[in-house]
């Protein structure tokens, strides 16, 4: 799926950075990054000309990675979710659940009764349409950290985290969740689950 992607949105930039594109090609362009990467933006229908080229070249020409989520059978830990960004934009992000306000009994309900789970595996394409490395750090939303609940020594304490590796440093690439079968969902998160048959030798 990733190549798949790739291929498709390497051929489009190549368009795009040539500066020859019709208006027609770019609303394909428009419908693939709404409906293939899931971006989407209230104000991109508005947008036309050298606008919407610029803002085609600018969405697209990002990290691209697929997500791979079991489906959620009562694991502590967050899943994926449609986001609203601060931008107005709309897309797919990982959540952990000390992410969302609990106090809010309709975000409770959305977060629990989540069908799948953190991803189990990520295939991502760092490199652009140009072969170049991305620098991934400008692609972190520093407004994804957030504060969890820990303990040590049996006290309980709150801890500061930076945005995570699959939620806000991840937070502007595309983005695309795929299901995979539950067997690839193997946790240690406590010392009992090294007791599972997974496991198991």
């Amino acid at each position: 799926m990733l190549v798949s992607l790739q291929a498709r949105t390497f051929a489009y930039l190549e368009e795009l950075e040539d500066g020859n594109v019709s208006e027609e090609r770019m609303q394909e362009m428009l419908y693939f990054l709404e409906n293939d990467l899931h971006c989407q933006s209230d104000t991109a229908a508005e947008l036309e000309g050298l606008e919407l080229l610029d803002y085609l070249y600018t969405r697209l020409n990002r990290p691209i990675r697929v997500c791979g989520m079991v489906r959620n059978v009562g694991e502590p830990g967050g899943g994926p979710f449609i986001v609203y960004n601060a931008d107005g934009s709309i897309s797919l992000q990982i959540l952990e659940s000390s992410q969302i306000d609990m106090s809010d009994p309709d975000k409770k309900r959305l977060f629990e009764g989540g069908t799948h789970f953190n991803p189990v595996d990520l295939v991502c394409g760092v490199r652009d349409f140009v072969g170049k490395k991305f620098h991934l750090p400008d692609f972190v939303d520093p407004n994804t950290g957030f504060i969890s609940h820990k303990s040590k020594d049996g006290k309980e304490l709150l801890a500061l985290e930076l945005p995570g590796l699959w939620n806000g440093a991840m937070s502007d690439w595309n983005t695309v969740f795929v299901e995979v079968p539950l067997a690839t969902f193997n946790p240690v998160k406590t010392v009992n689950d090294l007791f599972r048959s997974e496991h198991q030798l």
